[in-house]
């Protein structure tokens, strides 16, 4: 089943005339996904060439549904953008569905045409039609760029976000 099947898009993003598509990642999509998170000075030093635990995050991902792992594809079928969704139900806040916002990526030869800005805006509307009452998300300090696009789109920094790596 090729992108240009309409029954394959989640949705349409139309950034500067040309139309993307928004898509359930598949399995073969992960190299280019793995290039997408190595493609900056951070990603470089976390990602790495093995393939085998990026295949197999994939699978445990895709198996659930609770998470909705993103490609966004251009005409000619290239993944170009990528988005990791994980619905968190909870207690706190009157049992709030909250969404979780991961690993947004733009490809380099597309940044700063609105492509991001517009996966956001569709990922705010995915939210409120799966029933959460919250986005939410975490960006490392030194991405200054991303942070101007999350603050221009409504997201507060509400809350110092702490890490403990276990490996």
């Amino acid at each position: 089943m090729g992108i240009t099947d309409d029954a394959s898009r989640l949705a349409t993003l139309h950034v500067d005339g040309t139309a993307y598509a928004v898509t359930r990642a598949r399995r073969a999509d992960v190299p280019a996904l793995v290039a997408l998170l190595a493609d900056d000075e951070l990603g470089r030093e976390r990602e790495h060439a093995d393939p085998e635990p990026y295949l197999r995050a994939f699978a445990r991902i895709d198996r659930s549904p609770d998470h909705l792992l993103v490609a966004v594809r251009s005409p000619q079928d290239e993944v170009v953008a990528t988005v990791h969704l994980t619905m968190l139900p909870g207690l706190s806040r009157g049992a709030t569905l909250r969404l979780q916002v991961e690993a947004v990526r733009v490809a380099s030869a597309v940044r700063h045409l609105g492509l991001g800005t517009q996966l956001l805006e569709w990922v705010t509307g995915y939210a409120r039609s799966h029933g959460a009452g919250m986005v939410q998300l975490t960006t490392d300090r030194s991405r200054a760029g991303a942070r101007r696009v999350y603050e221009r789109l409504g997201y507060v920094a509400s809350h110092d976000g702490m890490k403990l790596h276990l490996g």
